[in-house]
């Protein structure tokens, strides 16, 4: 196995924030997962390179999908959207919003050599064996192994989302870190 040394741009991640649920086929869905915890109702889809999470309380929603290419998403709700480069964190003013959802959310990506990359990825593999994590394994046009893993807490009034994206061909490892809650 070799990490190229491929530009990180050629694999530009984007975290995209839409006050609209997306339908699901705009995505290659490797796994839908649903949960309803105090008053909101969550969705989780791990898609090939990435995550969306709908966060819905009644009538208001957000969704949050980070992954890349993301041409042919739409325009239409978008809140908010970043390059998942370097550190960024963004956070949804209460103050300019009308519905009752905040969020907030902190983006890392950090490039590896390859023998950094490969233990990460192996502690991370090991880590969704031993907990509840959502995990999708996939091997890159190198074949190069890659990984997503999504873990997540649920609380009252906030659901928390922790992902891990690693794309072995540059050896990138991109980490969220979101919070989305009930004001």
């Amino acid at each position: 196995m070799s990490v190229s040394s491929k530009s990180s741009n050629t694999q530009m991640f984007r975290m995209i924030l839409y006050r609209r649920a997306l339908h699901p086929e705009l995505f290659e869905l490797k796994s839908r997962h649903s949960f309803q915890h105090g008053g909101y109702e969550a969705e989780l889809w791990m898609i090939s390179t990435g995550h969306l999470l709908r966060f819905q309380v009644g009538d208001y929603c957000l969704t949050e999908v980070v992954m890349n290419q993301c041409n042919h998403l739409p325009e239409l709700g978008v809140v908010h959207a970043l390059p998942c480069l370097g550190e960024k964190d963004y956070e949804l003013s209460a103050e300019a919003d009308d519905q009752p959802l905040g969020y907030v959310t902190t983006v890392q990506t950090e490039s590896l050599n390859e023998n950094l990359y490969m233990t990460t990825l192996r502690e991370l593999v090991s880590l969704s064996q031993e907990s509840s994590s959502i995990a999708h394994e996939w091997v890159d046009e190198d074949q190069v192994p890659c990984l997503s893993l999504i873990d997540i807490q649920k609380y009252n009034q906030e659901f928390h989302l922790q992902s891990y994206h690693l794309t072995g061909g540059n050896g990138l490892v991109l980490r969220t870190q979101t919070i989305f809650e009930i004001l």
